[in-house]
């Protein structure tokens, strides 16, 4: 079996599992990252979430391992109810059932910077061996070949929130990079090496559609933790733009179970705002 499909097609009968018969179709790509980025976040209590997987997951998890999971977003708002999935961090039905919305300027100057988030759920384009990110350009600053979105909020929850998960689409060398293009959120090794002391120990997880890559923190670098089934550790190498760490105690990861896609499917995103 090749990376593509074994990342891309998590069959039927891999599905059917003590939680229930298997749902009808196999799991895409989207809906594997969701459900293993979801149990990552298993006994943490507040997150502050990224639209897209990252919503997806942390919606997840609060109907599986993190009932307690406290949704915070960019725009203030605090614990989180949504009736459906938010399409930005603006989206009024954020708003409806909070336990709070903030201005700004209290979100991230008590919020984040008072230590209060336990996991800052992230995306980006890029990243490299100590979990620097960059969401900013691909290519030259002055002439790049593609502009993206920037920071929004994401440098402060690079330097405040206790450790940081990143999901990424595709694990090829174009993004997982031996040297960034443009550091948009640099990590605590690299703030460190420019005096500045940030609170939090960085990128400690990054869900992948190769596998799981992780570091503990300030000093380590990335280094492969898990596959998912019919991947080789020669293909997450391939995949990488350096010399990847491999873990002695590496594993593979558990397919998605018929209970997480079905929650997935007709709980947490049915209108398939995220799920491709």
């Amino acid at each position: 079996m090749n990376a593509a499909s074994a990342t891309t097609s998590v069959t039927d009968s891999a599905t059917a599992t003590a939680a229930g018969p298997a749902v009808s179709g196999a799991a895409t790509s989207s809906e594997l990252l969701s459900v293993v980025a979801s149990r990552e976040l298993a006994g943490k209590r507040t997150v502050f979430a990224g639209i897209g997987l990252p919503t997806l997951a942390t919606a997840l998890a609060q109907l599986t391992v993190a009932p307690g999971i406290e949704i915070v977003y960019e725009s203030g708002v605090c614990g989180a109810h949504p009736s459906h999935l938010p399409e930005t961090i603006a989206d009024a039905v954020l708003i409806t059932g909070a336990e709070a919305v903030l201005p700004m300027p209290a979100l991230f100057g008590y919020v984040l910077q008072g230590g209060h988030i336990d996991v800052g759920f992230l995306g980006a384009a890029q990243i490299d061996r100590w979990g620097n990110l960059n969401s900013s350009v691909i290519g030259d600053w002055h002439a790049p070949s593609v502009r993206l979105p920037g920071s929004g909020g994401a440098m402060e929850v690079m330097a405040n929130a206790r450790e940081v998960f990143v999901v990424m689409r595709r694990h090829s060398p174009r993004s997982f990079m031996a040297e960034l293009d443009f550091c948009t959120s640099p990590g605590p090794d690299r703030a460190l090496a420019e005096g500045v002391r940030p609170l939090g120990a960085g990128v400690t997880r990054v869900i992948t559609d190769l596998g799981i890559l992780a570091r503990d923190g300030v000093g380590e670098e990335l280094r492969l933790v898990a596959t998912h089934p019919g991947v080789t550790v020669d293909q997450v190498r391939q995949a990488t733009g350096w010399d990847l760490e491999v873990a002695d105690d590496l594993t593979t990861v558990d397919p998605p179970t018929a209970s997480e896609l079905r929650l997935l499917r007709e709980d947490v995103d049915p209108g398939r705002v995220y799920l491709r």
